[in-house]
């Protein structure tokens, strides 16, 4: 990494940048790898290749660096984490990879506290699916499966294709104002529209 950087703010570095100075774009590249590795490790649940999404993210990076405007937007990191965050969610759900995602997770929608908009949280667990398999009889994973297949259709079913972008969201550990970010959304929206699928799920499953 190029030292004669390293005390210039990143909000300096892309003027400079596009006032000539090539060299910044690599530096730039890659001293936000790291942030990219982790909002590719938050992806990865939703079953897309870890290899992939940090390539989407290095473009979402170039992306923030292309489009940052000081005047406008907050901080560079700020923005490049939503630009990167973006980036990959978008070739997530482009892939079509997104049908059986939150399947292949560990589900509990009622374990956050302090989500819903009246700001008293939910601490009862709607559904723990897969959380492990270990010392369980084969009968009790058939249940679970079909439980399931169960979830999988009231998602499809249930669920508007927002809410569905959401929950996806939500299950990488996302709270309500990232969703938000990501999806372009404002914050009593998402937040809605989390409340709605929990309470969908939460009937179609009793």
């Amino acid at each position: 990494m190029n030292k004669k950087y390293e005390l210039i703010s990143d909000e300096e570095l892309v003027c400079n940048y596009r006032e000539g100075d090539q060299e910044i774009i690599d530096y730039l590249m890659e001293k936000y790898k790291n942030l990219v590795r982790k909002q590719a490790n938050s992806m990865y649940i939703l079953g897309a290749d870890k290899d992939d999404l940090i390539q989407e993210g290095m473009i979402g990076l170039f992306k923030a660096v292309r489009d940052y405007d000081p005047g406008r937007d907050a901080s560079f990191f700020t923005f490049a984490e939503l630009c990167i965050t973006r980036q990959m969610y978008t070739a997530v759900e482009a892939s079509g990879r997104l049908k059986h995602a939150p399947l292949n997770s560990y589900i509990s929608l009622y374990a956050t506290a302090g989500l819903s908009a009246d700001g008293l949280g939910e601490e009862a667990q709607l559904v723990n699916a897969l959380s492990s398999v270990t010392d369980r009889s084969p009968e009790d994973v058939i249940i679970d499966q079909e439980n399931l297949n169960h979830l999988e259709e009231v998602i499809n079913q249930e669920l508007s294709p927002f809410e569905k972008q959401v929950l996806n969201l939500y299950l990488t550990g996302m709270s309500y104002l990232q969703i938000g970010k990501v999806l372009g959304r404002d914050e009593k929206s998402t937040d809605n529209a989390l409340q709605r699928l929990k309470q969908k799920i939460k009937k179609a499953l009793m």
